[in-house]
């Protein structure tokens, strides 16, 4: 039993509903206006939420892959760039976005910095999410 053996888009979401309660992460003003990608043609929908949800997806890729930097994840996040009728290429996610929420994962204590190789999950990040994949399973049997 371990963080592994939950459905990413469950544990992401229950992670996401306990980062609302860390006053370090909040959209930043401005954010609602930003694309996650240079070849999407709109921002998201639902803004707050979506800000709380990629925090919480962060973490977990951070865990998962860390110590990782932001163009690592600029790679994880990004996706097909469509050109017309020019054959598709693969284009990288927004990087601002990653950026100022790994620092306010950072702020709160639940990811930290290594030297030379990026960010690795703390042990109060490894704490939620350990804590908050044991509870969803408990909830499950």
């Amino acid at each position: 039993m371990s963080i592994n053996s939950i459905e990413p888009a469950t544990l992401i979401q229950a992670i996401s509903e306990k980062l609302r309660d860390y006053p370090e992460i909040k959209p930043p003003e401005g954010s609602m206006l930003w694309k996650t990608a240079f070849f999407k043609e709109f921002a998201p929908h639902d803004h707050e939420s979506f800000w709380y949800i990629r925090a919480a997806s962060l973490l977990r890729k951070v865990w998962k892959f860390g110590p990782v930097g932001v163009n690592k994840l600029r790679k994880e996040y990004g996706g097909k760039n469509r050109r017309g009728s020019k054959p598709a290429h693969s284009g990288k996610g927004a990087g601002k976005i990653i950026r100022v929420a790994l620092q306010q994962l950072e702020q709160a204590n639940l990811i930290k910095t290594t030297e030379k190789k990026g960010r690795q999950v703390s042990s109060e990040g490894q704490s939620l999410l350990e804590r908050t994949a044991h509870k969803i399973i408990r909830e499950k049997t």
